[in-house]
């Protein structure tokens, strides 16, 4: 069927921020810190930095598997069921999600995003207290946070992240949400790529590797994150470290920010390109 005014709609937004990424234009000081921050990790031995990427690759796996068959996310797929059911009382699976209008999707995929930006912000504020075990757990938090939110608006759009192709996609949609602007359209190119070139949606034949040395930027803004906290974690306002606590919160809702958008847009445009009529 065609696209509805509503659908067309959300497509040209998707296409107009896909503009305004290949518009994008780093300034020097961007371009000056990523050549350097790359050139010093290059410092390192090959062997090195292998067994650095493939330790984030396999973490990122393993949570991603933990939070995919916990009870809280088994929950939290009922909930989204639930909240279906009030616009298509017939829903019986996931994938019987795709029956409902992309408006009464975006309306459950925005209330997932809002709790899960909460929860960063919650996160990052007890972070930010500057306790050794809140900012020692705070990247690992982070990251469960945003894996699962992506899985989480995934599902709204009626996609079960449990096979290859799916585990895959999900993980290199959090890794391209978490890359610095101009970095972006690179890895969104790439999904772009595996979307139109797939055979089926089950198994997965692309590049396995998620992490490489454009994401290094990520974990050293955690660390200078972190160094920051430790810095303003013993200016009190009434007994309280509110700016180490605002640093540690804003910090982490922009990044479930950034997470949540780009991964909305995703599963949007993964939802409109399965209409009959839709011309990418």
């Amino acid at each position: 069927m065609p696209l509805t005014d509503r659908e067309a709609k959300v497509l040209n937004e998707i296409q107009n921020w896909e503009r305004n990424l290949r518009d994008f234009e780093p300034n020097d000081f961007q371009l000056t810190y990523e050549k350097y921050l790359q050139q010093s990790f290059l410092l390192l031995p090959e062997k090195v930095q292998r067994q650095f990427f493939t330790v984030i690759d396999s973490w990122l796996f393993h949570l991603h598997n933990m939070i995919q068959g916990s009870q809280l996310q088994m929950d939290a797929k009922e909930r989204i069921l639930s909240a279906g059911r009030i616009f298509h009382k017939d829903l019986d699976k996931v994938e019987d999600l795709r029956q409902l209008k992309i408006e009464q999707l975006q309306y459950i995929a925005e209330q997932q995003i809002a709790r899960h930006r909460l929860y960063s912000f919650a996160q990052g504020g007890l972070a930010g207290t500057g306790g050794p075990l809140l900012l020692s757990t705070d990247i690992p938090a982070i990251a469960v946070i945003n894996l699962r939110a992506v899985q989480l608006i995934a599902m709204t759009y009626g996609i079960e992240v449990n096979t290859p192709f799916e585990m895959m996609t999900s993980l290199k949609v959090f890794h391209t949400a978490t890359l610095p602007p101009r970095l972006q359209l690179e890895g969104w190119t790439s999904l772009m790529d595996e979307l139109e070139n797939r055979d089926d949606y089950y198994f997965y034949k692309g590049n396995e590797e998620i992490i490489d040395i454009t994401w290094i930027e990520q974990p050293v803004q955690q660390l200078l994150k972190a160094l920051v906290i430790t810095l303003f974690r013993k200016k009190m306002i009434q007994g309280i470290p509110l700016v180490s606590m605002a640093i540690g919160a804003g910090s982490n809702y922009q990044l479930t920010r950034k997470v949540t958008d780009l991964a909305h847009k995703y599963y949007q445009l993964r939802y409109l390109k399965e209409k009959e009529e839709f011309v990418g």
